[in-house]
């Protein structure tokens, strides 16, 4: 088991010590880990999986979660989540329960069920991929948590509200079902299978083994629109909207006049090459899940 001690409220050598007693309580002996540091997580985790366990767990963000699926994915060793992060979507759309102790309750009894990735650029995600303007937002708050000592949420207001000023948007051409299709726009959304995009549950998902990427796209470059956009998402018209378009596919390629761009994979950023690949890896990855969520 490895934990990222720096996610949410993880509290070190504690927290080692309260999972290993909750395994302990089960009748299972657990190996725990602590990393300190969000860059010793990816070689904790595969020099874990190089001793062939028949489950590895993962405890911290989405982030730390994905880390382990990019390395597990396509193997025969499990997957357990604790979701010690913030906002834990990953855990949440497997039903996995929050709280600590039901969560390592979950990985004792729990099923071992196949659910699919996907990638862009040889890089897997969960969650989703995006670009335009929320990677630009993630990479301000990033400089405002490092430079100027703010924390993680008050970073993110204000990395957001110089996003919505700077309002930066790109041409991008979207080719999908072997056609192709030119926008201007700020933002542009892949998904790990579909997401609800209208009504109070929005950003959620109801299965995650449909075996299809979900493809978001925002037509118009103002402010206003968006804003529009958001108020329709909560009332339930989005769909209905001329300045927003969702497809559903297993592969897709989305080029731009810049040579690199940025791009977010599951709330990290990341600077990529155009063309940007993308495609849906069906049930390439065990993870535990509740047995009534089956």
């Amino acid at each position: 088991m490895i934990i990222n001690v720096g996610a949410g409220t993880a509290h070190g050598s504690a927290l080692a010590h309260t999972i290993t007693e909750l395994f302990r309580a089960r009748g299972v002996s657990a190996e725990v880990r602590a990393a300190s540091s969000g860059a010793e997580i990816e070689p904790m985790i595969r020099a874990a999986a190089e001793r062939h366990p028949r489950a590895l767990v993962a405890g911290g963000g989405d982030g730390t979660i994905s880390s382990a699926a990019a390395i597990l994915a396509g193997t025969d060793i499990a997957l357990g989540v604790l979701p010690l992060g913030t906002l834990n979507h990953f855990a949440k759309d497997l039903h996995v329960p929050l709280a600590l102790e039901p969560a390592v309750q979950n990985i004792v009894h729990g099923n071992v069920e196949l659910v699919d990735v996907g990638v862009v650029n040889g890089r897997v995600f969960i969650n989703n991929s995006s670009l335009g303007l929320y990677p630009d937002m993630v990479r301000d708050r990033e400089r405002q948590q490092h430079r100027l000592g703010r924390g993680k949420l008050n970073s993110l207001v204000w990395a957001s509200v110089a996003a919505f000023r700077r309002w930066p948007f790109m041409t991008v051409v979207l080719e999908v079902q072997e056609q192709e299709r030119r926008y201007d726009t700020p933002l542009v959304f892949i998904g790990n299978n579909e997401y609800l995009m209208e009504g109070f549950d929005i950003g959620a998902r109801t299965r995650l083994d449909g075996g299809r990427l979900s493809i978001y796209v925002v037509k118009k470059p103002g402010r206003g629109p968006l804003i529009l956009l958001a108020l329709q998402a909560l009332l339930g018209r989005l769909r209905q909207s001329r300045d927003f378009e969702a497809m559903l596919a297993t592969h897709c390629v989305i080029e731009t006049p810049h040579a690199r761009l940025l791009v977010a994979t599951d709330g990290e950023v990341s600077t990529m090459s155009s063309p940007l690949r993308y495609e849906i890896r069906p049930r390439s990855l065990k993870v535990i899940v509740p047995v009534r969520a089956r």
